[in-house]
């Protein structure tokens, strides 16, 4: 079965490059561009979320307190992907509920590989 992964990023270019990569491995790409935008779209089997962190209408931490506050999504892995790389933001988002933290500029092979280690 496929395996879905949402990513939310205010960036077309970024959401593109993501997708790409994403797909390219196969899995099945959702994408949203704000918080707002991705909790509309959070419908069903999303297995993953990959969400940049400043964002307007919603931030990516404010994205994963609302999607933590559902049941159907209490467990699955939520990734920060982001140009923030301070202790204090990082702490922000394991606080919120993020399983990881990818710092821009990143490689189609570290967003893989932290993909493939909390997607089981």
């Amino acid at each position: 079965m496929t395996k879905t992964i949402m990513t939310v990023d205010d960036s077309a270019s970024v959401r593109q490059m993501v997708g790409f990569t994403l797909k390219k491995e196969g899995y099945s790409v959702i994408e949203a561009s704000d918080g707002k935008d991705a909790l509309g779209k959070l419908r069903g089997a999303v297995n993953m979320v990959i969400t940049d962190l400043n964002m307007p209408n919603m931030d990516g931490i404010e994205l994963i307190k609302n999607i933590r506050a559902q049941a159907a999504y209490k467990f699955i892995p939520i990734v920060m992907l982001t140009t923030e790389s301070q202790a204090t933001k990082k702490q922000e988002g394991k606080s919120a509920g993020a399983t990881g933290w990818i710092v821009k500029p990143f490689t189609p092979e570290q967003l893989l590989a932290v993909v493939k280690k909390v997607l089981r």
